[in-house]
């Protein structure tokens, strides 16, 4: 029996991505076959972003267009995981719609499953800007300062997850987290659990807006701090 592959990813007003982030990814669940499906979530866009996903839908058996009312990235991811592991996906991989990921390095990514519950991107070559790279150098101090731990990279849309292991995730990390990759990869850290970070790309990004800038970025380290201290929390209490 074929391993079952769910590529997930949340979508918030990528109308102008959508098609062209579907033609990159929908071959990688092709290829791994079975009962692999490419699923995106759009996060209550206020452009037309799912009515083209439902367009592309009819289009390719293996694309699965889901909507949902808007509640941020970090909130998307664990409703998409939710949604992979219910339908027994056993591996789950995680990027975003935006363009900026390479799926040619998804494969040695999918080479290393058996080995590593986690498998994470590094993002060596940035060209996604300034404002993107203190967002990570931000939350790589927060998680040093909350859990106690270094992690290289831990909010990488790039990220290959065992079903096992996912779902242990999701019974620590509160619902609607706002930032959910991060804790998935500072409790994975903190456990000791088999993790892999491997160096990939980072493209700009290909159309739309860029949403970060320094102010929100003050936020984010704030709100961080804050809802890191809850699952820390729930942590200790395991």
């Amino acid at each position: 029996m074929s391993e079952v592959l769910y590529i997930v990813m949340p979508a918030y007003n990528e109308a102008e991505n959508i098609k062209d982030v579907v033609a990159q990814w929908r071959p990688i669940v092709e290829k791994v076959g079975g009962e692999s499906r490419l699923v995106i979530f759009d996060d209550g866009s206020k452009d037309d972003t799912y009515e083209r996903l439902k367009l592309l839908e009819q289009r390719y058996p293996r694309l699965v267009a889901e909507t949902k009312a808007n509640s941020g990235h970090g909130a998307t991811c664990l409703y998409a995981y939710r949604y992979a592991v219910a339908h027994n996906a056993d591996y789950i991989f995680q990027t975003d719609s935006d363009g900026q990921t390479n799926p040619d390095e998804f494969w040695k990514f999918w080479e290393q499953r058996a080995a590593y519950d986690l498998i994470t991107g590094s993002r060596k070559a940035r060209e996604d800007g300034f404002s993107r790279v203190v967002v990570t150098k931000t939350l790589k101090m927060v998680v040093l300062l909350i859990f106690g731990v270094s992690v290289e990279d831990a909010n990488t849309p790039f990220r290959l997850m065992k079903k096992d292991f996912l779902s242990a995730m999701l019974r620590i990390v509160p619902e609607n987290f706002f930032l959910s990759n991060v804790a998935i990869a500072a409790i994975a850290v903190k456990k000791k659990c088999k993790t892999l970070w491997m160096p990939i790309t980072f493209k700009p990004r290909q159309k739309g807006v860029n949403s970060i800038n320094l102010k929100r970025i003050f936020r984010i380290g704030l709100k961080a701090l804050g809802d890191f201290r809850e699952v820390n929390r729930r942590l200790k209490s395991r």
